[in-house]
Parts: structure tokens; C-alpha cells; sequence
């Protein structure tokens, strides 16, 4: 696709329904990333997510994805004691968790580890810019590579990860100049997030373009639609039916002839 020029559209999910239609939809990849610690458990970082939590989310989204590849995040230490556990952790997304690719943060300090676990057979994307998982070392969510030291680095760290293995690096919050200069540095396609248009690709987290959150809403997302107030309305509407008895009305309840009504007297 990036040698025809042909954009890839990826999109998060975390569940059998949502996967379903995503999948429906003629997305061409699904993510399960660490990003459900966020927006599906309520944590506030990517850190507290274990292997069990993704591997739980990758079943029920394998199961509903029939032709989209399906991508699992590695979550935080999963892949930074040993070499060992971190090709045994990547071997459990694919087989407990049915993925088809994983997917760490990290440039040339994860190379090796790349290389291990490609190695394996197991086909690993990259993750470059902002990594959630290092957030507090980051000092927050702030965009990187914005001064020529930390652009050519990263220049630098997508080479590495491109020569250690990965078949496909996603550029989260760098500036748009800097992704395009990578995305033709490098022969693999760049899926960017927050990283501009000059990417191979683009992927977002499902609950930020159906709108599910207002409090916050990053500079690199668009909301395709405001999910939030219909379904609020839409609960609301339940509660007052429910508290002003006109749900169940007839058409939702179900009838008992009356002679076997007679029966239990």
C-alpha cells in the first residue's frame, strides 16, 4: 500500500461489537492498544494495563474482526526485563490473544528486542514521538522532536527499529514536517497519530472520532460524530419512561391466555 500510494486507515478498538463494525466499515487494520487503560478501564496513563488486559480485549476483537488485520499492543514491562520474556509475551497476543502483529513503543533502545521477537516470527510495529507508556518521562503529553537534535533522533530511531524488523512505524505528535521527511526515509509505511498527512497512514482511537468524551479532545482528533449526548438522551429518555410507567408498554410485554391465567387460581 505505501509503494501504491495507497493511504491505510487503522482505528482502535476494544470489544467483539465495536470490532464488527469497524471491520464492516473496510477499515484496513484494527488496533487493541494499551490506549483501553484510558479509555475503556479509566485509568489516567497507558501504565497500569497488563498483558492480561490486552489479551482479554484481543480475543473478543479477533472474534469480531473477519478481514481487517488485527494489532495488539504490548503493554508497559511486557517487553523491557529479557529478551526471553519479551518474545514469550509477544507470542501470547498471537496465540492466546488470535492478533496477527504486535506492537511496542521505542527507537534504538528496543532494536534488539525488535530483532528477537521478529526472529520468532512474530511481526512487530513500531511506535515513535510521543510513547504513552513513557509519559512520565516525557513530562506529559507534549509533542516531540520539535528541535533539530530530538528530529534527527528520531530520523535516527526509524532506521534502527526499520533495520531491526518492524513492518510499519506509528508517528504519535510529531510535527507534520518531520513525519514526512521519516515517512520517506524509511521503507515501511509510517502510521501516524497526530503526526500529519504526510504519513502512509493515520489511526485514532475509536471513542475519540464517535465523540464518546467531551471533557477533553486532542488537537490531532476529529469527531465524525457526538456520540456522548445521544447516548446520555438516550438513557435519560429510559430512566423517565421507566419512572413514569410507560416502559414496557404492550408492544414490549408478553401475554398469558386467560384460561391458563384461571389455572393458577
Amino acid at each position: 500500500m505505501k509503494q501504491e500510494g495507497n493511504p491505510i486507515a487503522m482505528l482502535t478498538a476494544y470489544d467483539y461489537p465495536t470490532a464488527m463494525l469497524v471491520d464492516a466499515s473496510g477499515i484496513d487494520a484494527i488496533l487493541v492498544g494499551d490506549s483501553l487503560g484510558n479509555v475503556v478501564l479509566g485509568y489516567d496513563s497507558t501504565v497500569p494495563v497488563t498483558m492480561e488486559d490486552i489479551i482479554h480485549h484481543l480475543k473478543a476483537v479477533s472474534r469480531g474482526a473477519k478481514r481487517a488485520m488485527v494489532v495488539g499492543d504490548m503493554p508497559f514491562l511486557s517487553y523491557h526485563i529479557s529478551r526471553e520474556e519479551s518474545v514469550r509475551n509477544a507470542g501470547r497476543l498471537l496465540q492466546e490473544g488470535m492478533a496477527q502483529a504486535v506492537k511496542l513503543e521505542g527507537g534504538s533502545e528496543v532494536a534488539e528486542t525488535i530483532r528477537a521477537i521478529t526472529a520468532a516470527g512474530i511481526p512487530v510495529m513500531g511506535h515513535l514521538g510521543l510513547t504513552p507508556q513513557s509519559v512520565h518521562q516525557l513530562g506529559g503529553f507534549r509533542v516531540q522532536g520539535k528541535d533539530g537534535d530530538g528530529a534527527r533522533r528520531l530520523i535516527e530511531d526509524a532506521k534502527k527499529i526499520e533495520e531491526a524488523g518492524v513492518f510499519a512505524i506509528v508517528l504519535e505528535c510529531i510535527p507534520q514536517q518531520l513525519a514526512k521527511v521519516i515517512t520517506a526515509e524509511v521503507s515501511v509505511p509510517t502510521i501516524g497519530i497526530g503526526a500529519g498527512v504526510g504519513c502512509d497512514g493515520q489511526v485514532l482511537v475509536i471513542n475519540d472520532i464517535l465523540g464518546m468524551y467531551s471533557e477533553f479532545t486532542p488537537k490531532f482528533v476529529k469527531q465524525y460524530v457526538r456520540l456522548k449526548e445521544q447516548i446520555v438522551q438516550a438513557c435519560s429518555a429510559y430512566k423517565d419512561e421507566v419512572k413514569n410507567k410507560k416502559f414496557p408498554g404492550p408492544e414490549n410485554s408478553f401475554n398469558m391466555a386467560e384460561e391458563e391465567m384461571k389455572k393458577i387460581y
